[in-house]
């Protein structure tokens, strides 16, 4: 989360220690915390100064301090590189600016608008809305600079080798305040080639590989989180291929799960997010994806075309159906969403929103229904269990451990009011965390229910990281089946996803070589593989067999 919507500042989040301890947290990412420009900057992905912090949230000592703390108490500190872009108000901007042409070469900058027009042929806009176009005419050097994201974010030039050795510099730098993870913003944008929609490029890996040369050598403590969201495909080359293997990132976000978890909440069937995981090839070794539900971002719905039509779905109708349901338009749709940056030449609608907000909290707190109100709860828990249950780090977003709902209060603050995905980045409510002990409350009932899926997560052997992850078929479309396996043994993975009671017959668990005794690792209870095992609406087991006498 936020430093100042999680605690104030950073010497805040050193105090509320003990509450992440609690909540059984080993590793946590603080969004950007670098010196940002004033005024709007993208959630703080403008940073104007990568050497100092955010003066709102302290000083580098305090980091330092911070991660220091954390380190003491086994967790890890994780914070954002943004190195695809700088402020403009950053130091080499203000030179480029002034005119020095040493400067004016680490960005993309054109006297006219011949190449930027040639390079918009083949370029997406990220934010249609409010920040059309990849190119910013500035009046004050009179060029046009490559700015992807914002005007005010200025793509670096990584074809200038002076720009590749600063951010190495700045990478060491951080790495020697005590920081053990780098999530490496916009890394699929680094390169820029004509005729391309200059992602995922050869030479955006190639600087990659050079990060992580040097930090092998000077901070081989220091781990990489790529930020790539792309499709499976394009994205598994941020963990290291063939010849690059082990040679780049060591984490990335796994979207596409993200993505296939909601659509199959939405569509009360599983089918999609089977075959597409069964199509998935498996992480490199030494990697991890991260699996989450939602960050801090908007979610865009990264179904393939491919997967869709494998199970006699239309993706262009699938994603319009996941935009409808999820922004709440949707007959019966129990989401309360909002949509971002709607693309009317691609019909692309993307969703903002919290965990608890998407899964129905929301909408059964205004209808005053507490049977809505426990499906959603419900639902909540089962994408935990989820995450938990997967490949790699699950994460959590701050808040929705206690189920907080959308907020709005962005709107009365000028620099937020125009990027509703602040509505999902709420301000911590320790007031209603305080009643997260209280049973007879619905924060207690989601807090101490995620505890207990954490605390089940690090008491399952078969979850361990070198445990193979493989979605299988229960026969059921409405059940979803993953397997773990290793060498210590196997791990079943059933999931409901729907409000509907279950059955999965015992002959198709026995197909999947799960006999005799079972115990569920989520409550620690046994149960008979002899059998037919009955699932509650939303209801998730992790089975593993007991081994025989």
């Amino acid at each position: 989360g936020y430093v100042d919507r999680f605690a104030g500042n950073l010497a805040g989040v050193k105090d509320k220690i003990p509450y992440l301890k609690e909540l059984g947290v080993t590793y946590l990412h603080l969004m950007p915390l670098l010196e940002p420009r004033p005024g709007a900057n993208d959630g703080g992905y403008a940073v104007m100064d990568y050497r100092q912090v955010n003066p709102a949230y302290g000083t580098m000592e305090d980091l330092r301090e911070l991660a220091t703390a954390l380190r003491h108490e086994g967790i890890s500190l994780c914070i954002d590189l943004v190195c695809n872009h700088t402020a403009k108000e950053h130091e080499w901007a203000r030179q480029a600016v002034a005119g020095d042409p040493l400067y004016q070469g680490y960005y993309h900058m054109f006297p006219n608008r011949a190449m930027p027009d040639q390079y918009e042929m083949t370029l997406p806009e990220v934010f249609p809305d409010f920040a059309p176009g990849n190119f910013t005419f500035q009046d004050s050097c009179q060029r046009w600079v490559w700015t992807t994201f914002n005007e005010y974010q200025w793509d670096l030039n990584y074809t200038n080798p002076a720009v590749l050795a600063e951010m190495l510099d700045i990478i060491l730098f951080l790495a020697n305040q005590g920081v053990e993870i780098l999530r490496l913003d916009a890394v699929a944008f680094m390169w820029k080639r004509l005729g391309t929609d200059c992602q995922n490029q050869p030479e955006a890996h190639a600087i990659l590989q050079a990060f992580r040369a040097l930090t092998r050598i000077a901070a081989p403590g220091l781990l990489f989180k790529a930020e790539a969201i792309v499709s499976p495909d394009k994205l598994l080359p941020y963990l290291g291929l063939g010849t690059a293997t082990n040679k780049e990132c060591e984490i990335a976000y796994h979207n596409s799960f993200m993505v296939l978890l909601w659509s199959s909440l939405a569509e009360r069937r599983v089918v999609l997010m089977t075959h597409a995981l069964q199509n998935m090839p498996d992480t490199p070794v030494g990697c991890a994806w991260l699996a989450y539900i939602r960050c801090h971002d908007d979610i865009g719905w990264a179904v393939r075309d491919e997967d869709a039509a494998a199970v006699g779905l239309s993706g262009f109708l699938h994603r319009a159906f996941l935009s409808d349901f999820y922004s709440g338009r949707f007959p019966g749709a129990f989401a309360r969403g909002m949509t971002f940056q709607h693309n009317p030449k691609t019909g692309d609608r993307r969703i903002s929103g919290t965990l608890a907000s998407l899964a129905g909290l929301e909408a059964a707190a205004e209808q005053q229904n507490w049977r809505e109100t426990d499906l959603a709860v419900r639902r909540i828990l089962l994408l935990h269990a989820m995450i938990l249950a997967f490949d790699g780090i699950p994460m959590i977003y701050m808040g929705d451990e206690l189920g907080l709902l959308n907020d709005h209060g962005y709107l009365d603050d000028p620099n937020l009011a125009d990027d509703n995905r602040w509505t999902h980045r709420p301000f911590m409510d320790w007031r209603q965390a305080e009643q997260r002990h209280d049973w007879q409350t619905l924060t207690a009932r989601i807090f101490q229910a995620t505890c207990n899926l954490i605390q089940a997560a690090k008491r399952t052997l078969n979850l361990h990281a070198q445990a193979r992850c493989y979605a299988v078929w229960t026969h059921n479309e409405q059940v979803f089946g993953l397997i773990r396996a290793s060498a210590r043994g196997r791990l079943l993975v059933l999931a409901n996803f729907t409000e509907h009671d279950q059955a999965d017959p015992r002959h198709h668990i026995h197909d999947m070589r799960f006999t005799g005794e079972l115990v569920n690792r989520l409550e620690e209870q046994s149960l008979d593989s002899w059998s037919d095992l009955k699932l509650e609406p939303y209801q998730a087991l992790w089975l593993e067999q007991v081994p025989e006498d």
